[in-house]
């Protein structure tokens, strides 16, 4: 391919992003209920291709990014924003951080597509460098495709190694994206907007806010619903 040629697609990847991004942003109260409507609707639609009950149950921590943004040409990039409950010591959902979530990779697709990812924590690990700061999947803690069914039991020995299983449901044409390398920080500014100013993602998480409002609630909630199953 001739300098020409690249220039042109590199030109394209920059004009592109920033439509991505504007795809991806959705007001907090708005990503909490797509968030719930992603829960119902991964985990009741098809009960012998969903997540499993028992990984459920042990998670240490949910992700949920609904409508997460891939496109590219050639190039590829990702972009979301969802939100992250941990389980607290008596075994209870915390109240969610926000999130938000980019990567970018080369490939050899072309479109974009819109995507529903959760991710399922084993490990506090790779929650407590998002509290730190950033989180690279793949790269703080171990990630796998996840198993699908009403068991874990048929997941193959690297999966059960995983500290993190990922889970998608693709609702366009674009495919092959991978999510190792894909970097995960605390989303400060909607985080802000639903639960105050100066409130740190670890007050978040350990129950230091009050007047939640109902969609945020309803979130925990359903993760206490859909856990003890």
């Amino acid at each position: 391919m001739s300098s020409r040629h690249y220039r042109l697609l590199a030109l394209g990847l920059l004009a592109f992003v920033p439509s991505m991004a504007a795809q991806a942003a959705d007001p907090p109260r708005e990503q909490a209920r797509n968030a719930v409507r992603v829960l119902d609707e991964m985990i009741n639609d098809a009960p012998d291709k969903s997540i499993p009950s028992d990984l459920l149950k042990n998670a240490r921590a949910i992700a949920v990014l609904p409508d997460m943004v891939k496109g590219g040409f050639v190039f590829s990039g990702a972009k979301g924003e969802g939100l992250i409950s941990i389980k607290s010591p008596d075994g209870t959902w915390s109240n969610p951080n926000f999130i938000s979530m980019a990567g970018a990779g080369v490939g050899f697709q072309a479109g974009i597509q819109s995507t529903d990812v959760i991710l399922v924590f084993r490990t506090d690990r790779g929650v407590q460098s998002i509290i730190d700061g950033k989180f690279t999947l793949g790269a703080n803690a171990s990630a796998a495709a996840g198993p699908v069914g009403r068991s874990a039991t048929a997941a193959t020995d690297g999966q059960l190694k995983a500290e993190i299983y990922t889970y998608s449901r693709a609702k366009g044409l674009f495919a092959g994206v991978a999510l190792d390398g894909t970097h995960f920080s605390i989303d400060d500014d909607s985080n802000e907007q639903i639960y105050g100013k100066g409130i740190t993602p670890r007050r978040i998480f350990e129950g230091g806010v009050t007047n939640v409002p109902p969609e945020v609630v309803n979130f925990r909630d359903k993760l206490e619903e859909y856990t003890q199953k």
